[in-house]
């Protein structure tokens, strides 16, 4: 009486099965180390837009800030208040326009 290991499957192609895995096996390990090799380690960054740097600047100088003159504030405070404040547009819009290029280092 004879017994069958393959189950019945041929010799070739239980070998061919066994060389099919083996390769894939590899093929994994191979690329699990170049994984490996390739990564390189994160490390964290910060950029900042142009404007924050700006900002960062005026707050490294420090105590160039004006004091409020509050008495100042009280007056401009009750003419609003009253609607006695006006408002020249054209002095507005170019102090904004001062403002803003100096801001953005605009000449």
């Amino acid at each position: 009486m004879s017994i069958n290991v393959n189950n019945n499957v041929p010799k070739p192609q239980v070998e061919g099965q066994k060389l099919q895995q083996q390769n894939n096996q590899a093929a994994a390990q191979n690329n699990a180390q170049q994984a490996q090799k390739t990564a390189v380690p994160r490390q964290d960054s910060v950029s900042l837009t142009q404007s924050a740097q700006q900002l960062t600047q005026l707050q490294k100088k420090g105590n160039d800030t004006p004091t409020i003159n509050q008495e100042k504030v009280e007056k401009l405070k009750k003419a609003i208040e009253s609607g006695e404040y006006r408002i020249n547009p054209e002095r507005l819009a170019q102090n904004i326009a001062k403002f803003e290029s100096e801001l953005f280092g605009i000449k």
